[in-house]
């Protein structure tokens, strides 16, 4: 049998909620949209630094472990390859995959009040689905091209950008061995990362991030969630390439988003 851990001041059995507890699926939730290293950090600041008394829920890590992931394995889940296998098995009886879940919680606003802020939802299905759902919620979407990513998260040095492999030996070939990669990177994209050790990264670790970025991509479509979100008006949702716009760039953007002058 699963077990279970408790998320603070949020809860997910069936009682009905008491005078001062509230379901987040009817709660004004800013949600940040966005796969690993596409600077959700920088909007999250931006975010909690336009609005001081905006509380920031537990992240999609700690809710997956505790609906997604705990219940099902019993134990703690590291590896990036493995955690992905959980949470599709999640979405195959659940659709709606974070959001839906997210949704479910029934939050104590006397902690989270009114208007928190989650990070973060990925790929299609879980934004379509939120916003659908969940009309009262709104969406800071953050996009940058995968090579991009990769070069971020080995420079991030993040404990939990796990996955096992094997030594990487001739990295152009491991690459081009890797299942999935011929699909996210072009060949000349590939040939940029396969000469990523000469700025210092070892094969092994370059190795590693891009099957992180290959691993996220055949879950969920960046592309096609922030294809959904210009449908929405933009009082409900921002949408900004992290890469046009530097961190202080992307913060000045959200910052007058969250105010109401939609950027």
């Amino acid at each position: 049998m699963g077990v279970t851990v408790s998320l603070p001041f949020l809860r997910a059995d069936a009682a009905p909620p008491a005078a001062h507890e509230r379901f987040l699926a009817d709660l004004p939730l800013t949600v940040l949209v966005g796969v690993t290293g596409v600077g959700k950090s920088t909007a999250l600041a931006a975010l909690t630094g336009a609005d001081p008394g905006m509380r920031v829920l537990p992240d999609r890590r700690e809710v997956t472990d505790a609906v997604m992931i705990l219940p099902v394995a019993g134990a703690a889940v590291r590896d990036r390859e493995e955690r992905f296998r959980l949470t599709a098995r999640y979405r195959e009886a659940h659709p709606g995959g974070m959001a839906q879940a997210l949704g479910s919680l029934v939050a104590d606003v006397r902690h989270w009040g009114q208007t928190p802020v989650f990070d973060g939802l990925r790929g299609l299905d879980e934004v379509a689905f939120a916003a659908r759902n969940f009309p009262a919620w709104r969406f800071v979407a953050l996009g940058a091209p995968d090579v991009v990513r990769v070069r971020r998260l080995l420079g991030r040095a993040d404990a939990f950008d796990q996955v096992r492999t094997a030594e990487a030996g001739d990295l152009r070939s491991a690459l081009a061995a890797l299942p999935g990669a011929g699909e996210v990177f072009t060949p000349a994209e590939l040939e940029v990362l396969a000469a990523l050790p000469a700025a210092g990264f070892s094969p092994a670790d370059v190795l590693a991030k891009v099957k992180i970025v290959v691993s996220e991509r055949r879950n969920y479509d960046p592309g096609a969630a922030e294809a959904f979100l210009h449908t929405l008006p933009g009082a409900r949702a921002l949408v900004l390439d992290t890469v046009v716009l530097n961190p202080e760039g992307v913060a000045g953007a959200v910052r007058t988003w969250a105010a109401g002058g939609h950027a």
